[in-house]
């Protein structure tokens, strides 16, 4: 365990500390996979009202289940940030070196025990949310509904497993593009269409991939660190020289996603270039910037412009596909 915790001006367990142990910038990360899931469905119901086939489901129900959703994913990304807090203070993972924004539990401003309360609500606010949306749709879903419990059990178990095994083991890469990707945007597409199509897992694939950038980047700038506390990312793994393009071809084959959705008709040439476009070219700036800059706290910069990023990538996506 981390034995040199320091002090703050922060009051211990205040208001202050809790909002700060959020993270409410990592918000995106939960905001993005709903924003698309819940943009194809109203897409692709408009689209069959407009060839006059009947609509996936009752309307009515459309945005409280949109809104449950994104309540769900945002708990479980605090419950997440938690998580990822507590276990990692306990572990000895941040250190005095830390390079990385500070964190709650190592600065002193949220106790160990006060933590894992705070990580018990927020699942049990989570768990409330996702009941509600299996209220409203499970007599519409062709499993009753248990297909959600699986996928709701599935988020607590990895948030927990993310922080305590996996991240340490190489796996934090694939969880992301699970359940930032196809968990998040087919879970919320499933629960207003009823159904799953090619172009949802597509869009789950962007989703995950441009939200894993986010990962690599905290992961490119903390390699030096993991290596020490045994933390064996894939940047850790296979070098700083991997890490660096494995964040370029993220957002190209984000983009290559893009285009082929183009191909299929889901987006028009024009949108590709105003809506996937602008994306592309920010990164590889972003990326530009990131490798000059090599090491050091600096890195963080390269944290908010990939966060930027990629919330305008879910942004402009939604909007090509409902105009």
């Amino acid at each position: 365990m981390n034995s040199s915790v320091k002090t703050s001006p922060i009051r211990k367990n205040s208001l202050n500390a809790w909002l700060l142990a959020i993270r409410p910038k990592t918000l995106t990360g939960a905001i993005i996979p709903v924003m698309m899931g819940t943009s194809l469905a109203i897409h692709d119901q408009a689209l069959l009202a407009t060839d006059g086939a009947e609509s996936f489901g009752p309307s009515l129900i459309h945005w409280p289940v949109a809104i449950g959703c994104l309540l769900f994913a945002c708990l479980m990304q605090v419950a997440a940030n938690f998580i990822n807090d507590l276990y990692d203070f306990l572990k000895g993972s941040d250190r005095d070196d830390r390079l990385g924004p500070e964190r709650a539990c190592a600065q002193g401003w949220i106790t160990p025990q006060a933590m894992r309360w705070g990580i018990g609500a927020a699942i049990a606010l989570a768990a409330l949310c996702g009941c509600s949306v299996l209220y409203l749709v499970y007599p519409l879903l062709p499993y009753g509904g248990w297909e959600l419990v699986a996928l709701g059990v599935g988020s607590i178990l990895f948030a927990f497993l993310y922080t305590t095994v996996l991240s340490y083991q190489g796996w934090g890469d694939l969880l992301v593009l699970l359940f930032f990707g196809l968990v998040p945007v087919a879970g919320c597409y499933y629960v207003q269409c009823y159904t799953l199509t090619t172009d949802v897992l597509l869009a789950a694939c962007m989703s995950g991939l441009a939200i894993d950038t986010l990962l690599v980047v905290n992961n490119y700038r903390d390699r030096e660190q993991d290596a020490l506390s045994g933390k064996r990312t894939l940047v850790v793994r296979l070098g700083e020289r991997f890490g660096r393009y494995l964040y370029l071809m993220l957002g190209i084959v984000c983009w290559l996603i893009a285009f082929v959705m183009t191909l299929r008709g889901l987006l028009s040439t024009d949108q590709l270039v105003w809506a996937a476009s602008p994306y592309l070219l920010l990164h590889i700036t972003t990326w530009r910037k990131m490798i000059a800059i090599h090491r050091g706290r600096e890195l963080n910069q390269i944290l908010g412009e990939t966060s930027r990023n990629m919330l305008l990538m879910g942004l402009l996506w939604s909007i090509a596909i409902l105009s």
